[in-house]
């Protein structure tokens, strides 16, 4: 009896996942192998059925070119920087709000301002804010006496770096919040009111039993957020397109794509990104596996 019910639900099971496969086989497996495909061709976009096979020129044309190297180390300074920044805010304000204050209700609300804005709407208020002439930063700056005229912002290249990552945690770090505000809430209130009644004070609760049992929820917040970031193409080419400083590596395929008409090229580097956002997205897991296995020994 019990091996014919668990047939009846393997079966359920499957009929469930089936149309989410076909889905999935429709709008991820399909396009990606037909991008794979095309990077091992000398296509062109504008003629995209005149092709012929060239093996692996397309991966060898962008290893060597010093400028893929670049965006990559552009991409990695930005997504390590940005998601460390917007995990310690996000820990600290979901600590916050996890806490019984007046108007958590409205706070909770106020920070998904930032996230419910669309990037491309965002990055050019923040333009705008910015803008050496008529911008209101730089009004505020000159009238506190801070500095006697307006900041290039977006055109020092020395700034913009800092100003993507700056409006990119901005708009993120609700996410952030919301993950580990998540994880919080499911954490069992007897062990922290049995610390506080044994005199524990505050700051080793927290280092000592809430930190390590939030650990999960951070490490997939971590995931989630650095997956997004190393993908991070509309900040960057809406605020400056040209700009070699903020250049990623989906900015780079596009390029190479679009703007050149280089099917085989372009595809050969979507397909480098793809592999570097799968390889740090194992890197991740496999560090929160060895935490968990460690924490369970």
């Amino acid at each position: 009896m019990s091996t014919r019910l668990a047939r009846r639900e393997h079966r359920a099971a499957w009929l469930f996942l089936t149309p989410l496969a076909l889905v999935m086989l429709l709008v991820a497996v399909w396009p990606l192998s037909r991008t794979v495909f095309f990077a091992f061709t000398n296509a062109y976009l504008d003629d995209p059925t005149n092709y012929s096979m060239v093996g692996i020129d397309n991966f060898i044309e962008v290893l060597t070119d010093s400028g893929w190297w670049h965006v990559v180390r552009n991409t990695l300074v930005f997504t390590s920087i940005s998601v460390a920044i917007e995990t310690v805010l996000g820990l600290a304000i979901a600590l916050l709000i996890n806490e019984a204050i007046p108007g958590r209700g409205l706070v909770r609300a106020a920070i998904l301002v930032p996230w419910a804005i669309p990037v491309v709407v965002a990055t050019k208020i923040w333009d705008w804010m910015l803008n050496d002439q008529f911008g209101v930063i730089n009004a505020l700056i000159v009238g506190l006496g801070l500095s006697d005229h307006g900041i290039a912002w977006t055109a020092n290249s020395s700034l913009i770096m800092g100003v993507v990552i700056f409006i990119d945690v901005w708009m993120t770090t609700p996410f952030m919040v919301l993950l580990i505000l998540a994880g919080l809430q499911l954490l069992p209130g007897e062990i922290f009111e049995a610390a506080h009644v044994d005199g524990i004070p505050a700051w080793k609760r927290f280092w000592s039993i809430t930190l390590p049992l939030l650990t999960p929820a951070i490490g997939v917040a971590v995931l989630f957020r650095a997956l997004d970031a190393l993908r991070m193409f509309d900040l960057a080419y809406v605020l400056s397109a040209s700009n070699e400083n903020i250049m990623t590596v989906s900015i780079y395929a596009r390029d190479r794509l679009i703007s050149y008409q280089e099917l085989g090229v372009g595809s050969a580097a979507a397909s480098c990104v793809f592999l570097l956002v799968a390889f740090v997205a194992i890197l991740i897991i496999g560090v929160l596996r060895l935490d968990r296995s460690a924490g369970a020994a």
